[in-house]
């Protein structure tokens, strides 16, 4: 059987152990005896703050679209996209190109940062300080200011004359037209020696042009064809010819006694000159821009010379000098001059001699 249970102290009911049944106070009193025997209870915990509480659905789906826009955002700005037609764009981008230009004006027109100390930032921006009126010129070791492209002084600089030094021009005149005639003797020195036996050379030929005895022949050839050379040419101007002429060997047998002889060879040289010369003097072409190289030369026969019969042959040496004759309208006549032929500068040679 079942023992009815104190319902204050929890305890089956029962005798107590002094041997008396228990009374209903004395429940309550060893309530009190055994709680101040349990130790003190700790304090109830202090309410967690409000962020640490989860948050409300609201807010979870807010921050649940904001995500998904987020992550469709960056797909599109990742993944391939079909191109774009800029004309629906051109207001957007018009817009965005004006804010680029304010944005550059505004930067250009801020004032240049200084490193200098606040007194000498104070001294330049002063119009009577020194460091003002001094130019930056005069400072040791700037460099010169540089005009601007657009300003007055690079336009002037721009239209200043090159200091380059231009070739001279040449003084050399147009002598267009050149007769190199080579008339078959010892030289000039031999018949000035025997004037008698060419009259036609040393009475009328000389005074009319330059003599250069101490010349040889291949020097008379060659300033002949160098005056051709120099000689200014244009689209409209003549151009230069070099005519050689050469005086006919001396005939075999007993027809080229008369002139086998030293005396022979010159009266034959000054015959063919007396009817050669005239004829070249008294063109136009050679009053206007002319000149005849006279000279000599071994003239030699064509079966001494084993070449085919008619023909001729002439041979220009350096020594002996034969002596050159210049005749010219450009000329000094009556002259014997000492001038020597400038191979390396044939042109002043030239100038030297004609004017």
């Amino acid at each position: 059987m079942r023992k009815p249970t104190n319902i204050f102290s929890g305890r089956a009911a029962g005798p107590a152990p002094d041997g008396r049944r228990s009374q209903p106070g004395d429940a309550s009193r060893e309530g009190q005896a055994s709680a101040s025997k349990r130790p003190p209870s700790p304090p109830p915990y202090a309410r967690p703050p409000l962020l640490s509480r989860r948050p409300s659905l609201r807010v979870t789906s807010i921050l649940a679209a904001a995500m998904l826009a987020v992550g469709v955002g960056l797909g599109a700005a990742i993944g391939p996209s079909p191109t774009t037609s800029f004309a629906g764009d051109t207001p957007a981008l018009v817009a965005k190109l004006l804010s680029e230009l304010a944005a550059a004006r505004s930067h250009s027109s801020a004032p240049p940062v200084s490193n200098h100390s606040p007194a000498e930032a104070a001294a330049e921006a002063s119009p009577n300080s020194p460091a003002a009126a001094t130019p930056a010129s005069s400072t040791p070791g700037a460099a010169p200011e540089t005009p601007p492209a657009g300003s007055k002084s690079s336009q002037a600089e721009a239209e200043k004359p090159s200091k380059a030094k231009t070739p001279a021009k040449s003084k050399v005149p147009a002598v267009t037209d050149v007769w190199l005639i080579e008339l078959s003797g010892p030289g000039y020195e031999e018949l000035l020696a025997q004037d008698s036996a060419a009259p036609y050379i040393t009475g009328q030929l000389i005074p009319t042009g330059t003599l250069l005895s101490g010349w040889s022949a291949i020097e008379g050839s060659g300033l002949a064809s160098e005056a051709a050379l120099a000689a200014p040419s244009s689209a409209l101007s003549t151009p230069p010819i070099v005519r050689s002429i050469v005086q006919p060997p001396c005939p075999e047998g007993p027809a080229g006694e008369a002139c086998s002889t030293p005396a022979g060879a010159l009266k034959a040289a000054d015959e063919f000159a007396q009817a050669t010369l005239p004829q070249i003097t008294g063109a136009a072409a050679f009053r206007e821009h002319g000149l005849a190289v006279v000279t000599f030369a071994t003239v030699g026969v064509a079966s001494q010379q084993g070449l085919p019969a008619g023909a001729s042959s002439a041979t220009l040496t350096a020594q002996p000098p034969g002596g050159v004759l210049l005749i010219s309208p450009f000329a000094k006549k009556g002259t014997h001059s000492s001038a020597t032929y400038q191979v390396s500068a044939p042109v002043q040679t030239l100038e030297a001699l004609l004017h």
